[in-house]
């Protein structure tokens, strides 16, 4: 399964113009700073944002595509039926149903029976170690848990690619780390390629192989972590990364000095 992605995206004055691939089995980091574009990417390719431009492929299928001409051809395939889930910083279960009921939500509503859809969902609250607290509502679980559910919710219903908006923000440290784990265990386990918009470098160089700079709407860098991260082009990845970002220039002898000037 591939996720392929050229898009052009406009929402008030802004434009979103990006085009990047994530691979089967892949997490790919997206960086950058507010107001850059992240979330309206992630919009976009989950079908919450239309697309003005450009197409959007998932394992073959043609979720979207918007024909330069704005003539004939335009294919648009509605949020539900995408295949696309979406796990964000809040883990937004339904307060009245259990963590069961949560999770098989997503089966259920693609027409599996109750009976098929409740073992479905207990096997992935095992999955994710939240078999024992099957029966409680969320305001019954921490913070941790319930993202452990909305986890196991969003895998649930077989996606075949998975966005994570900012995952790990409201978890402590430990419980953040846990989660980490628990991505990158899914990841090797069922292969969907995987988008995940942060702002904590430690995200990126645990999950992701692969990283893309937003900023105004437009990538400015992207390669392996380790490249981006180390060679970092840009003050806010600079800051990220922990260092300084000093503009200069080389001579034939490798010696550095300030940029010239005008002449």
């Amino acid at each position: 399964m591939t996720l392929d992605i050229d898009i052009r995206t406009r929402v008030g004055n802004f434009t979103l113009e990006a085009a990047l691939t994530a691979h089967s089995g892949e997490v790919l980091a997206v960086l950058g700073p507010n107001g850059s574009g992240k979330s309206t990417l992630l919009g976009t390719i989950a079908g919450h944002l239309p697309a003005s431009g450009g197409r959007i492929e998932l394992a073959g299928r043609l979720l979207e595509s918007v024909p330069s001409s704005g003539s004939g051809g335009h294919v648009w395939v509605p949020p539900e039926r995408r295949r696309v889930a979406l796990l964000g910083q809040r883990a937004m279960l339904l307060p009245h149903l259990t963590a069961l009921e949560n999770v098989a939500f997503g089966p259920r509503a693609q027409g599996v029976p109750r009976t098929t859809a409740r073992s479905t969902a207990a096997a992935w609250l095992g999955e994710v170690g939240m078999g024992e607290y099957a029966q409680r509502r969320p305001a019954q679980l921490s913070g941790g848990q319930q993202q452990r559910v909305a986890l196991a919710r969003a895998l649930a219903a077989e996606p075949e690619a998975l966005l994570l908006d900012e995952p790990f923000t409201s978890l402590d440290a430990q419980t953040a780390a846990q989660a980490r784990r628990l991505i990158t265990e899914q990841r090797d386990r069922t292969g969907v390629p995987m988008v995940l918009v942060t702002h904590d470098p430690m995200d990126a160089v645990v999950l992701a192989a692969r990283t893309v700079v937003l900023r105004d709407g437009r990538i400015v860098q992207q390669g392996t972590t380790a490249e981006v991260l180390g060679h970092p082009g840009s003050q806010f990845v600079a800051a990220m990364a922990g260092v300084n970002l000093i503009a200069g220039i080389t001579d034939a002898r490798g010696c550095c000095g300030p940029p010239m000037g005008p002449a």
